[in-house]
């Protein structure tokens, strides 16, 4: 019957809806033999900083979740698998007038669908910079911030979130564009986001996990509809990322009240069959189960010995 309406009124696929990653990620990680699931950051109150200026007047800058290239720390090219060894676990900050090799291996994006390639999909400082030449605002603050994957919700809270309002105010900042990738990225820039906002700092969140940044509660998001790790535009697209940087900025400048969500028009291609994929344990074996569990035993084993060694 479905199949007869889609075929009669031009319906869409049933799972072209943005996908459900809080169900999805509690199911695939239970199965994995992790126990209880992990339980989301979640408010009802959301704070709103509008714009103290008009935005052509705004000094913006950039909180990501992408990490430093380090050479000595494995793969985390193009296509790279997972790797805990590349993560970090303490606020850094970088001079945003130089150029930069980010990288999102240490993260959970979609490595069925997307590789990583291209810096400006998930790192929108040079759609900034092209921003800002054109006067759409005012500046670039001089640094941009990156903000460690947490998932304790105290750290984040206690520790990341303070660190970043300090030095966005020691940068004068009016307003911050945060950007994730991986489901756990979510969370932590829509806590960072909320934090900014309870402290003077207009934000939006540019991100591709609808049911987690909604859920965590934020003043502003920009919706893509996207494999995870794009949440600045379509890989090797340009446009694309000027698309998506316009859409946040409009976002940014105009949304009424909080909880306002903007969804990008733009697709990832000629079929939303790429959603079915990501964290689905009703795609894979036992085998590939049991694999996948052994895997991420092993790159938890990883995560636990550098967060022992880092400062702080």
């Amino acid at each position: 019957m479905v199949g007869e309406r889609s075929d009669i009124f031009g319906f869409a696929p049933v799972h072209d809806a943005p996908i459900p990653y809080l169900q999805r990620v509690s199911t695939y990680y239970q199965a994995l033999g992790y126990g209880q699931p992990y339980a989301w950051a979640h408010y009802a109150a959301v704070p709103f900083q509008a714009l103290a200026r008009p935005l052509s007047e705004c000094r913006v800058t950039i909180i990501t979740t992408a990490a430093p290239y380090q050479p000595d720390k494995g793969d985390q090219g193009p296509g790279a698998p997972y790797n805990a060894a590349a993560k970090f676990y303490s606020v850094y900050s970088a001079d945003t007038d130089d150029e930069h090799d980010l990288r999102i291996a240490h993260v959970a994006i979609d490595r069925t669908h997307t590789t990583a390639e291209d810096l400006g999909s998930y790192f929108p400082l040079a759609a900034l910079r092209r921003a800002a030449i054109s006067g759409r605002l005012g500046s670039i603050a001089p640094r941009f911030h990156g903000l460690p994957t947490n998932r304790s919700h105290r750290v984040t809270l206690e520790i990341d979130c303070p660190e970043i309002v300090a030095r966005c105010t020691a940068d004068a900042v009016d307003a911050a564009i945060l950007v994730p990738n991986c489901p756990v990225c979510h969370q932590s820039v829509g806590l960072a986001a909320r934090t900014l906002e309870e402290n003077g700092i207009a934000t939006v969140v540019m991100g591709c996990a609808k049911d987690i940044v909604e859920y965590v509660g934020v003043p502003r998001f920009l919706f893509s509809d996207f494999p995870l790790g794009n949440s600045a535009g379509r890989p090797n697209d340009r446009s694309s990322h000027d698309v998506t940087l316009d859409l946040a900025l409009a976002t940014l400048e105009r949304a009424p009240a909080p909880r306002t969500t903007v969804q990008s028009p733009l697709i990832w291609g000629a079929t939303p069959d790429w959603k079915l994929d990501y964290c689905n344990i009703e795609r894979l074996s036992p085998d590939e189960i049991r694999q996948r569990r052994a895997a991420f035993d092993a790159q938890k084993e990883t995560a636990r010995a550098i967060r022992e060694q880092a400062p702080g």
